[in-house]
């Protein structure tokens, strides 16, 4: 059992990698490039436990979709 859920505390987990955020993760906050603001949240609703195997579900498969979809939507918008 992870500590987290051992001790029932909130962890905030900063990353760069949507596979990670999606499989550690309750919730996903996708920010904007500067200024760094949050442009979405994204509750993860894929039971627990997760093993690396769920990247290949189609709700994990989905939600990252929707993740890259923001994420490309910021490089356009920036240039």
């Amino acid at each position: 059992m992870p500590v987290w859920e051992r001790q029932q505390k909130t962890v905030l987990f900063v990353t760069h990698d949507i596979d990670e955020a999606l499989v550690l993760g309750d919730r996903v906050l996708v920010m904007t490039a500067r200024p760094g603001k949050i442009k979405a949240e994204i509750k993860v609703d894929i039971p627990r436990p997760r093993s690396m195997d769920v990247i290949l579900e189609p709700d994990f498969i989905a939600l990252k979709r929707r993740i890259l979809g923001l994420l490309h939507d910021e490089i356009d918008e920036d240039h």
